[in-house]
């Protein structure tokens, strides 16, 4: 493992993990198979796992910490190369813990998907703890005919341990493009102040954020979603169609509630878009 010497504030050193993932998934004949595979640092890949048959490729990405502290900086690239289908999930919730005088976590995740390519990114939670510090970017881009279906769920503090976000610095890209151009763009930071957590412009106090993104615009898609989530409790769900992205949105008190509300809507666009049975990862079910 490699842990950089970092400088913080008060001029002392802090240490942080560096953590860097490589891997490609290619066509080989009928089967999607996991090659180029690269790792430094706390961060790797099992075997792939292969539920739903040969043409698609099961990913789990391991963090051993089970957590980022400050001056960790995780990179991990994927590339999806011409004609493969690769699902990528990790085992259990991403933390971000309170950060203190170390400076902030950095992530960039890069990937990459070729003509006929599809990823579907399908990470657990991140639950930020109190004191967050964290500069997050996922940047997705896609050759013609390439597709991208992911989610992200954020939880912003741990209210069933009584504790809130009074401090935090988050802030969080994730943007799309196809052949150099934008498809959909989305930056959102969160301050010390927490205004954007509490105003009715923000998440209007709610505790847990969830959106899935599909690169693909349908119409009969968005309809069909809509009738078929319904929110419990005092949660909100939307779906939108821009040019030729479909997003959904949750916001809730409930991380289970965000995974199971964006996972009927995954198994909707998976069976009517992508034309495959709604498999799920045999990892969520332990």
């Amino acid at each position: 493992m490699l842990q950089d010497t970092l400088k913080v504030e008060n001029g002392s050193q802090a240490t942080g993990w560096l953590a860097s993932l490589d891997f490609r998934f290619a066509r080989r004949g009928n089967k999607t198979v996991l090659v180029d595979r690269h790792h430094v640092g706390p961060l790797l890949v099992q075997s792939p796992f292969y539920p739903e048959g040969d043409r698609v490729s099961h990913i789990y990405v391991i963090h051993p910490p089970g957590g980022y502290v400050g001056g960790d900086r995780i990179v991990m690239n994927i590339k999806v190369s011409t004609n493969a289908c690769g699902l990528v999930t990790t085992p259990g919730a991403t933390k971000v813990y309170r950060c203190g005088q170390r400076p902030p976590v950095t992530q960039n995740l890069q990937m990459y998907i070729e003509t006929n390519g599809i990823l579907e990114w399908l990470p657990q939670e991140t639950i930020y703890f109190n004191d967050a510090r964290i500069n997050s970017s996922i940047h997705v881009d896609l050759c013609s005919q390439g597709e991208f279906l992911g989610w992200d769920i954020s939880c912003f503090g741990r209210p069933a341990s009584g504790e809130t976000l009074q401090l935090c610095n988050i802030r969080q890209k994730f943007e799309i493009w196809r052949n150099a151009r934008p498809l959909w763009l989305e930056r959102t930071r969160f301050t010390d102040d927490c205004r954007v957590l509490n105003s009715r412009w923000g998440l209007q106090g709610y505790t847990v954020s969830g959106i899935l993104v599909f690169t693909k615009r349908d119409d009969s898609l968005v309809q069909k979603i809509r009738d078929n989530v319904s929110t419990p409790s005092d949660a909100l769900f939307s779906v939108s169609a821009l040019s030729e992205v479909i997003v959904c949105r949750y916001l809730g008190h409930h991380a289970e509630e965000a995974k199971n509300l964006l996972q009927i809507a995954w198994n909707i666009v998976r069976s009517c878009a992508l034309g495959r049975n709604p498999v799920q990862p045999r990892i969520w079910n332990t």
